[in-house]
């Protein structure tokens, strides 16, 4: 997939959440059915997961490449990446992790500011992604905690299906 695509994908996908967010009522802002996180956990794990992704493509590309080292097989397309995620998911049965874990439901008076920080986190990623080179995309790996060590063009890809992943669930479930 190419760059301008996988921006256009992250804005796709980040726009149909933010606009679900704000057509949702206010009050199962911080609820949720039994033992599942609230569309307010939904939201700040979302943010959770793109705020790292950005930060280290800010980093200098020497220093990702020398902490993470390079890419040592070709990059899988968008349905390949989708199809290991589901299938480390169902291994980990559910299993979330680090900063995930014991997450605090987010007060509806956060409901704004956590839209707007997802949302600027979103352009970012557009903005890194366009900009990155085609070859730091596809040597430059980055760490994800089920899926391992991935190229940066996987791990921008799976953000765009990771956002999508949550809407569905917050549309079925809520």
């Amino acid at each position: 997939m190419e760059k301008d695509t996988i921006a256009d994908l992250i804005d796709q996908k980040y726009n149909a959440l933010i606009e679900w967010i704000e057509n949702h009522p206010d009050e199962l802002w911080t609820q949720g059915p039994e033992g599942k996180w609230t569309t307010g956990q939904h939201v700040l794990h979302l943010l959770q997961s793109i705020t790292p992704l950005n930060n280290a493509l800010s980093l200098p590309k020497f220093f990702v490449r020398y902490k993470f080292g390079k890419a040592n097989r070709p990059v899988r397309d968008y349905d390949a990446i989708i199809k290991r995620y589901k299938e480390r998911l169902a291994e980990s049965q559910g299993k979330t992790f680090k900063g995930s874990q014991n997450m605090k439901v987010p007060n509806l008076t956060d409901k704004h500011y956590l839209i707007n920080r997802i949302q600027t986190e979103s352009k970012k990623l557009q903005y890194k992604t366009k900009k990155i080179s085609n070859e730091n995309l596809d040597t430059l790996v980055l760490p994800h905690p089920l899926m391992g060590k991935m190229p940066v063009r996987e791990i921008i890809m799976w953000s765009a299906y990771h956002v999508e992943h949550h809407l569905e669930t917050l549309k079925n479930n809520y």
